[in-house]
């Protein structure tokens, strides 16, 4: 998944309620989050991802059909190669250039429809997980969260007890209900080196 540019913004997560001259008398707690696995995570964000995915679903259908079709040619142009003229072995060979050439331009118009719309997903949520990061930074005592599903974070080792991804998500989804969710306890959130799968994109049409 690109990572959108406001998630630059979630690089350094500092708490502004917590001073650095508390910070210089007392052990700095510092904690790691996937900010973006952790929206994909939880279940406001991936009914919504689920909703993105089946909005998309019949483009995705349509231009795989149309893979299909190609492929089918090359296939025809492969075994037929040796009894067609050339006039006719070029006509379809042509015909396959085109087609594909169509294909790559509308399935790259896809993709860029599809992240922006990406994007606007985890924009409306990037807020609401603040807030529930910044209560539960507070309420722990944490004086710094990093985000390591940002590139501008350079984290080299991160112990497994710094990692709140799932914690986040679970007060997230405590405080943010799905309308009709299930009452049980649901599956523990992906660990934050392993975020939530977005749905996939179309795969490249082959030259």
């Amino acid at each position: 998944m690109k990572t959108s540019p406001m998630f630059v913004l979630a690089a350094l997560l500092i708490l502004a309620s917590v001073s650095w001259a508390q910070g210089a008398s007392q052990p700095a707690k510092v904690g790691v989050i996937h900010f973006e696995g952790a929206i994909s995570s939880t279940q406001q964000g991936q009914k919504a991802l689920t909703e993105l995915q089946q909005r998309y679903e019949p483009q995705r259908k349509e231009l795989e059909k149309r893979q299909n079709e190609i492929n089918a040619l090359r296939e025809q142009l492969v075994k037929s190669s040796s009894t067609l003229s050339d006039e006719a072995r070029q006509k379809l060979n042509d015909e396959i250039n085109e087609k594909t050439r169509k294909l790559n331009r509308d399935l790259e118009d896809a993709q860029q429809d599809y992240q922006q719309d990406l994007d606007k997903i985890l924009q409306e949520f990037y807020a609401k997980m603040r807030v529930v990061v910044d209560r539960y930074a507070k309420d722990n005592g944490y004086t710094l969260i990093l985000d390591i599903g940002s590139p501008q974070t350079p984290v080299v080792y991160v112990a497994e007890a710094a990692d709140i991804t799932n914690d986040v998500v679970a007060l997230y989804d405590k405080f943010n209900p799905v309308s009709g969710a299930a009452a049980a306890p649901s599956a523990p959130a992906p660990a934050a080196s392993k975020p939530a799968a977005t749905p996939a994109k179309p795969a490249a049409a082959k030259p």
